[in-house]
């Protein structure tokens, strides 16, 4: 089969289950159900991967990174100025428990360092699957992280909504 078909029928899979998922008014619904439709069929064995023309990914990540800097205006600043030291405290714990559950991991369950380290560490599937393709495990950090991606979507606004009382975000204050 064309490269080319094989990639249209991926894009319709996730394109179906985001769309699916949009009616389901969960937070970010698109994005998982457009991750699992893609990944559900690549799992079904039906189709080969799909081989991205070069340069799709980075465009990709130049797209959502614009998207995500778009809401950077000056309110985002000025709450910034207030938020900036629980900004640090929660980047460094999550660095260091990164760090620990990466060794952890290697140490215990026998996975590669790098693969461990890279796949706990925070941060996006993205950006962490290509730091682990310049290293040459970039497929198993996609995958670590593809694994947590869709478990804090699933799992996060539930908890939200059940720590949140009637009055909303503000009434956890």
């Amino acid at each position: 089969m064309p490269s080319s078909v094989v990639l249209l029928l991926y894009l319709l899979a996730g394109a179906s289950l985001g769309g699916v998922m949009l009616l389901t008014g969960i937070p970010a619904g698109p994005l998982l159900g457009a991750i699992l439709g893609a990944g559900l069929l690549s799992i079904s064995g039906q189709l080969e991967i799909a081989a991205w023309p070069l340069g799709t990914k980075t465009v990709l990540g130049i797209g959502i990174g614009t998207v995500i800097g778009t809401g950077i205006n000056r309110e985002t600043l000025e709450e910034l100025q207030l938020l900036w030291k629980p900004a640090l405290v929660i980047t460094f714990t999550l660095l260091i428990t990164g760090i620990l559950v990466g060794l952890l991991i290697s140490r215990f369950l026998g996975v590669e360092k790098i693969v461990a380290l890279l796949g706990a560490a925070p941060g996006g599937t993205i950006g962490m699957s290509l730091v682990g393709a310049e290293f040459g495990v970039g497929a198993a950090v996609a995958a670590l992280h593809a694994v947590r991606l869709i478990t804090v979507l699933f799992l996060i606004p539930a908890i939200v909504n059940f720590l949140a009382p009637v009055g909303g975000p503000d009434a956890l204050k």
